[in-house]
């Protein structure tokens, strides 16, 4: 099928499908895991007899493994193809899950969390690469359907864990992610996996080095802002006496997925650099606004809106210009925002109160707009 073209001039293949498939039901996967450790912390409590203190390492380990995968599925991706570390990863994810399922003591079980957590990063690191080389539009696209997984994730965990708390309680949630790993390699045998397209030809950036520090440092503020906004929002909003904090916050996450879906289908014909420009302003005002309790509630959920077209965009303006290798490098480095922000926002809140929340948060966004504008000057330059 004839393509588009980007603003670079360079044509994207026409999204389809059989192209989005595998994308679709894999990120779909990974995003019912990921928001289902938090919700089965008490059949954990009931099934190993842990305490609420000690519950949490498990989450911990998912993330750690999550975290630690990207860099080697980097390495990986020099001597396999990107079919292989999905397929391998997948596996690794699935058999993680299960041993988290069926761990005869706690200390399993969380060791079982940290490989699925490998696996997790591996199948995100590799589809992430792949989709951003394909374009902005698709690695919005398949993003967008983690968030749906994310969304219904409680619903499974209280539809399907509501045994007694014993091995039963654990086993529907847990196993129904086993089931979605095997239904997504079924699919990419099926309709293939995307492969990571080459660079387009031309002189690239005198010190490219600096480009990939300038791109890791906007992707640092991009997930320290969402996680941020994540951990925050509802105390933040709790301080300031707006009632319905919780249902706000579920707003925001709401806003993102709504917004990739968005960017996934209109924004595929605008420059990268402009987007995330844009965004930054947005997130800048909405900080801004959220210091004013009657404004805080909908700059919450415009902010879901601003983020929502900045990873994905962010992904695919870094394979265009530098490589879509380096998309795990990235992947780190979002793990580094998302662990240092909400810290740091919580060292703020204790020393200068509530305030200091939406001030933490509009410094990110700006400087999230600086290391745009300066990735953008080192491209012009080549």
């Amino acid at each position: 099928m004839s393509g588009v073209s980007s603003p670079s001039g360079v044509p994207q293949p026409r999204l389809s499908g059989p192209l989005l498939a595998v994308g679709s039901a894999a990120f779909f996967t990974l995003g019912v895991l990921q928001a289902m450790y938090g919700p089965a912390f008490p059949l954990f409590q009931a099934r190993f007899g842990v305490s609420t203190a000690v519950v949490g390492v498990i989450a911990s380990a998912h993330f750690l493994g999550s975290a630690v995968a990207p860099p080697l599925v980097g390495l990986a991706l020099r001597r396999m193809s990107v079919r292989a570390g999905v397929s391998w990863s997948l596996l690794l994810l699935a058999l993680g899950v299960l041993g988290v399922t069926a761990a005869p003591a706690w200390s399993v079980a969380v060791l079982c969390a940290f490989l699925g957590g490998l696996g997790f990063g591996g199948v995100s690191a590799c589809l992430n690469a792949a989709y951003a080389s394909v374009g902005a539009r698709a690695v919005n696209l398949v993003n967008a359907v983690f968030g749906v997984g994310s969304m219904l994730s409680p619903l499974i965990v209280s539809g399907l864990g509501g045994g007694s708390g014993a091995e039963g309680g654990l086993a529907g949630p847990f196993l129904t992610v086993v089931a979605l790993c095997g239904v997504s390699f079924v699919v990419g045998r099926v309709w293939g996996v995307p492969g990571i397209a080459a660079a387009p030809a031309g002189a690239g950036p005198a010190r490219p080095g600096v480009q990939a520090a300038l791109f890791a440092g906007l992707v640092i503020c991009y997930v320290g802002m969402e996680a941020g906004y994540g951990a925050w929002t509802a105390r933040y909003l709790t301080e300031l006496g707006v009632p319905g904090a919780a249902v706000i916050l579920s707003a925001f996450w709401a806003a993102l997925t709504v917004g990739r879906v968005l960017t996934g289908m209109f924004a595929g014909r605008l420059a990268p650099h402009r987007v995330v420009v844009w965004c930054a302003a947005a997130l800048v005002m909405c900080a801004g606004a959220a210091r004013v309790p009657a404004l805080a509630p909908g700059a919450v959920v415009l902010a879901g809106l601003a983020l929502a077209p900045v990873f994905g965009t962010t992904l695919a303006w870094l394979s265009r210009a530098l490589s879509a290798r380096l998309v795990p490098v990235l992947l780190v480095a979002g793990s580094v925002g998302g662990v240092v922000a909400p810290a740091l926002l919580g060292a703020l809140f204790a020393r200068w109160g509530a305030p200091a929340i939406p001030s933490g948060l509009l410094v990110l966004a700006v400087l999230m707009g600086v290391f745009t504008l300066l990735v953008r000057r080192g491209e012009r330059a080549a």
